[in-house]
Formats: structure tokens, sequence, C-alpha cells
């Protein structure tokens, strides 16, 4: 168990994982704004064309992410990252090569963004079976919590890096950043010793499936998936319409709209900051039946936002909304990493995603519609009562009566495999 100033950061296995995820999340936060730029700026392209790359990079988890559970289930997960990352940093610099050639096409921005998801698929479900291999199953909250920080501070300064990287060098040398950073994912990944695998030793991994049976026959996770699929409806939603009622509906410029929008990453970091003590204190299960809920809350001041005084309402929404999201995924991850049996791991992480994330254009369309039949305030209010009224499904597990969430009984041998 981690232990003195610094924690987990002392040990040489976590920090050498830690810093290459962080570098590598930065890489991804510029991507955000540079990608869409090498489309409009260098291709041309329409408004529509722009949403295709975006729908590219998560399709994929809908599209394989249940199989790639079960392959992932029966490979050594620093590998498969490894792997990861260096298919992304190829497809991402390919983008520039190309373009200094006089040769990129629309078409291969395109297969770029499918290439980079489908890796994405697979090195997000290795990193939930590693992590446990690198820290002490104590130190789970901690790790994720260090992990979910880095990853909130680059989605508050990545995209400022991106532009800036854009006006500078121009759009395409964002996305060579981004190939660098997945090389120093990959380099710190190989520097790292090898991490004990807590999995029986067979491969013969069971079925396709068994992860989301898993995730449905018990209550706790049963309960946490149902939580994540309605934020995820809810919360795309909320984020499909937020540009718009700021810019338009409450008459916001573009740059105090921005500032605005950063209060989400805002938050984000300050959850990870009070994950791991809240947890110490109230115990993982009430934080959940209890921090969620009251945190979630505030969400509904969003749709009373307006100018002046009245932006204090947005900036509170957003920040409690960053600050809750960033608890509750610091807790369940971590729970989730030492209470799923290790052999089913990547089924349950990856068929959960895939079902989390087919949520996220059902959110949008739904947002769509509600602003389109009641306006943009009106249809906030509805997705606001949604997100407020997500957090209450912890009340229906037996951890109501419950101060931690329970440990599943520690395996007898942790063989090690790289």
């Amino acid at each position: 168990m981690s232990t003195g100033r610094g924690g987990l950061l002392r040990e040489r296995n976590f920090r050498l994982f830690w810093t290459g995820e962080s570098i590598s999340q930065v890489g991804n936060a510029i991507t955000v704004v540079v990608l869409p730029l090498v489309a409009i700026d260098t291709l041309h392209t329409s408004t529509f064309v722009v949403t295709l790359l975006t729908a590219m990079i998560w399709l994929p988890w809908v599209v394989i992410g249940v199989p790639a559970g079960a392959w992932i289930d029966r490979l050594p997960p620093r590998r498969v990252m490894m792997a990861a990352d260096a298919v992304s940093a190829v497809a991402y610099a390919s983008v520039p090569v190309a373009h200094w050639w006089g040769v990129l096409t629309l078409a291969q921005l395109i297969v770029v963004a499918l290439v980079a998801g489908t890796a994405s698929v697979f090195f997000n479900t290795a990193y939930q079976l590693l992590l446990p291999g690198v820290v002490d199953e104590p130190d789970l909250t901690e790790g994720n919590a260090k992990l979910m920080g880095s990853r909130q501070v680059a989605q508050i300064g990545g995209p400022g890096l991106g532009g800036l990287l854009a006006q500078a060098a121009g759009a395409v040398a964002g996305l060579l950043a981004n190939a660098a950073s997945f090389a120093v994912s990959f380099f710190c990944l190989a520097a790292m010793e090898p991490p004990r695998d807590r999995r029986s030793g067979s491969r013969d991994g069971g079925g396709m499936l068994d992860g989301l049976r898993f995730a449905w026959t018990d209550p706790y996770t049963r309960a946490m998936t149902t939580f994540a699929l309605l934020v995820n409806l809810a919360l795309t939603g909320v984020d499909a319409l937020l540009v718009v009622f700021l810019l338009r509906t409450v008459g916001l410029s573009s740059t105090v709209a921005g500032l605005m929008l950063a209060g989400l990453g805002v938050g984000g970091v300050l959850g990870a900051l009070v994950a791991r003590p809240l947890g110490r204190r109230l115990g993982t299960a009430r934080a959940l039946l209890v921090a969620v809920p009251v945190g979630l809350g505030p969400t509904l001041l969003l749709p009373l936002a307006g100018k002046g005084p009245g932006l204090a309402f947005a900036g509170v929404a957003l920040i409690c909304a960053g600050c809750v999201s960033t608890i509750a995924n610091v807790i369940v991850n971590s729970f989730i990493q030492g209470y799923i049996p290790p052999d089913i791991l990547g089924r349950f992480i990856s068929g959960t995603s895939a079902v989390g994330f087919a949520m996220m254009p059902a959110g949008a369309l739904l947002a769509g519609g509600l602003a389109t039949a009641l306006g943009t305030r009106g249809a906030l209010w509805i997705l606001t009562a949604l997100v407020a009224a997500s957090g209450l499904t912890f009340l229906l597990t037996p951890m109501r009566h419950q101060r931690d969430l329970p440990r599943r009984p520690a395996e007898q041998s942790v063989p090690v495999l790289s």
C-alpha cells in the first residue's frame, strides 16, 4: 500500500503508467480541436463531415465493444495497450505526412478516425485490466483519482494548446503532437516492470456476453450500469444543447461561453481531489448514496442561467456536474477493478462501455427533439431533471444499508505476465 508524500507516484511502475497516460490524454484533448480544423481549414469540408469524423471515433465502441472484451480477456493487457498506442501513433502521424506530400484526402481522415477509435476500444479496456496489476487493491482509489485528475487537467488545457498549435504551425501539426503523445505512452508502458496478472491463467474465456450478464445479474453492477446509461443519455443531451443555449438563449459571447464550459473540467479536477478522502470519510457506498444525488441536484440550476449574476447558475451547475461525475467514476472504477472476477473483467468493461456509448447518440437526438418541441430552455429542464434523478438508482441496491462497497475475496495467486 502506498505511503508517504506523493503516494503512488513514488512507485516506478505507477509513475510510468501515469506519465504515459497523462501525456496521451493531452494529445487526445488537442485532437478534439485540431482534427475538425484539418477537415475545415485544410480540406474545406462541410459541417456534416466534421460530425462524421467525431462519430467515426466513437462508432467502434458500439460495433466491436462486446467482442473486443472477449479478446482482451485472453491477452496480456500491457501488450494490448502498447499495440493500440503504436497503431494510433502511426494513424495520426500519417495525416501530416500525407499533407506534406500533397495527397491528404477526406477518405484518409475518416479512416484515421475509425482506426484510432478502434485502437481506443482496446486501449481503454486493457487499461482497466492493467491498473489492478500495477497497484495494490487498497490503492485503486488513489490510482484512479490521480489518473482521472490528469485527464481532467488535459481536458481543460488541451483544447487551448491545440488552438495555439494550429495557429502557430497549422492544424496538421497538432495531429503530429498527438502521434508523439502516443509514442510517449508506448515507451512508458514498455519501460514498466511486468505487472501482476490476477487472472486464473486459463484462456478458454467462456461466453462473449458473460460481462454483460454479470452486469445485469449483480445488484451493485446493475445499479452502476443503469446510472451510467441514464447519465450518458442525459448529459450528452445537455452537451448537445449547451453551446446553443449559452450563445443564443443566454446571449453570451463565444469567449465567455468557452470559459463557462471550462467549469466542467474545473469540477472534474475538484472531484478527483476529493474522491479518495470522501470515500474514506463517508465510506464508498455512502459516498455514492449521498454525494452523487446531492451533487447532481444543482444541475437543475442550469436552465435558470441568464446574463450578469444569472451566469452563476450555469457555473455552479457545470462545476457540480463535473465534480460529481468524476467522484462517481473514481469510486465505481475502483470498485469494479477489485470486485469483478478478473477472468471476465475485459468483457465487463467493454460490454458496459459499448451499451453506455450507444446512449450518447440517443441523448443527442432526444435533446434535438425536445428543443424543437419545447425550446432550448425547456429541453434543458427535462434533461437536467433526468441527470439529477439518475443518482437515485443507488438507493435501489443493498448498498443503502452499507458503509462501504463489498470486496471480492482476494485471489490465491497472482502470476506475473507482461
